[in-house]
């Protein structure tokens, strides 16, 4: 647990809390326009072309072989970046490299030491799990921002690397080769064409699909745009970073709740009033209410949401599938994540190139958020293939 904790932490999630902060230097010091950096988010459209490969291949070598291989990449990448000259083109190449091979140190990889685990409190471990990008974001968000102030956004990336090189040896020491028998037991067998068909057929595994992808929709928006959006909101660049570590921690909390909800009561449930918290966050962060605390309640609330439908996606997938190829299975959903959170950045760059504000991607981010809520909760009326049409789903 300890070793898939930090894995997850220290992988390429941590970049998910680090890249708000790279956006104003980056843009100050290379002229980019607020549209050019808002299109990173958009570089996940390739690197997810490649993350169902990655799923089968986590299936079939293990955490721990995965792991090594995603962290070989990382801190490469971020010494790269710390000595950039200014063309974005090398920006977008850096972190596509860092993306495509990174995604070995994320959720679908890891959470598969916790499923093979847990059964009875598989929720709360997911929750422990999950809680460690978002721990690790509070905690480096306001040092790493203190580096880009005092020495710089190089030595900050320089930092990072150093930080994804021992966190990776840690995670890959800690997890260890696993259980023999769980291993033998999960193995993974060929998945034919009638069998993938068959899956995409099924309405629960396409609901799933759906609320991964209008949940993550406005994901460009935590990912990388929160300074800019908070400090286009009136927030004062120290005020900014502090909400980020508020964000994060926020997170955390919501993740330890729905966790300890996804153990007791069905996921559906679960998942339509964990999912419709950020509705009302992203539709107070589009209003002309600029007050601190009304900055603070809508980041805190888009906060308590983050990451449930991760966990609401792990769980549907280890209950409704083959646990032999979980990993394949909930890369398609990551896949699915990925995507909307690319063509949500594609969006985000179109409505500020045209309009110059946030309101627009906002308002739209609150009623599709709504929308993804909706189809998880409806995965409730739908049965695995395997399950007694008796049984609840």
């Amino acid at each position: 647990m300890l070793g898939a904790s930090v894995g997850l932490a220290l992988g390429t999630a941590l970049n998910h809390y680090m890249l708000n902060l790279f956006g104003p230097p980056l843009i100050a010091e290379f002229g980019w326009s607020r549209s050019q950096f808002a299109l990173v988010g958009s570089l996940g459209l390739l690197s997810m072309l490649f993350m169902p490969i990655a799923g089968r291949f986590a299936d079939k070598v293990g955490t721990r072989v995965a792991a090594t291989v995603g962290f070989a990449i990382l801190p490469p990448c971020y010494f790269l970046l710390s000595i950039m000259t200014g063309d974005i083109r090398i920006f977008y190449a850096i972190l596509l490299l860092k993306n495509v091979i990174g995604i070995l140190t994320t959720t679908f990889v890891f959470s598969r030491v916790v499923v093979e685990r847990f059964e009875r409190a598989r929720g709360l471990a997911l929750a422990c799990l999950l809680s460690g990008p978002p721990l690790a974001g509070a905690i480096a968000a306001p040092l790493i921002g203190g580096v880009i102030e005092n020495e710089g956004w190089r030595t900050a990336y320089q930092v990072m690397a150093v930080v994804s090189a021992l966190g990776g040896l840690t995670a890959v020491l800690l997890v260890g080769r696993g259980n023999k028998r769980t291993a033998l037991a999960t193995r993974p067998q060929r998945m034919n064409w009638s069998e993938l068909r068959s899956l995409a057929r099924q309405p629960v595994f396409l609901l799933m699909i759906g609320g991964m992808f209008f949940c993550n929709l406005p994901q460009v928006l935590v990912s990388s745009q929160m300074n800019l959006m908070l400090m286009d909101n009136g927030a004062s660049a120290a005020f900014a970073t502090a909400l980020v570590s508020l964000y994060a921690i926020c997170v955390i909390l919501g993740r330890f709740v729905s966790g300890w909800a996804l153990d007791r009561v069905p996921p559906h449930y679960v998942a339509i009033v964990a999912l419709g918290l950020p509705t009302l966050g992203y539709l107070a962060l589009a209003t002309t209410i600029d007050a601190r605390w009304v900055l603070a309640g809508a980041i805190a609330l888009v906060g308590l949401a983050q990451g449930a439908e991760t966990d609401v996606g792990a769980i549907l997938t280890s209950r409704k599938f083959d646990m032999a190829h979980y990993s394949f299975i909930f890369s398609l959903m990551m896949t699915s994540l990925g995507i909307a959170s690319a063509l949500g950045s594609i969006l985000l760059s179109v409505t500020l190139a045209t309009s110059e504000s946030f309101n627009p991607f906002l308002i739209f981010s609150g009623i599709i958020t709504l929308a993804g809520a909706a189809c998880f909760y409806l995965t409730g009326r739908y049965h695995a293939p395997h399950e007694p049409a008796g049984e609840p789903a």
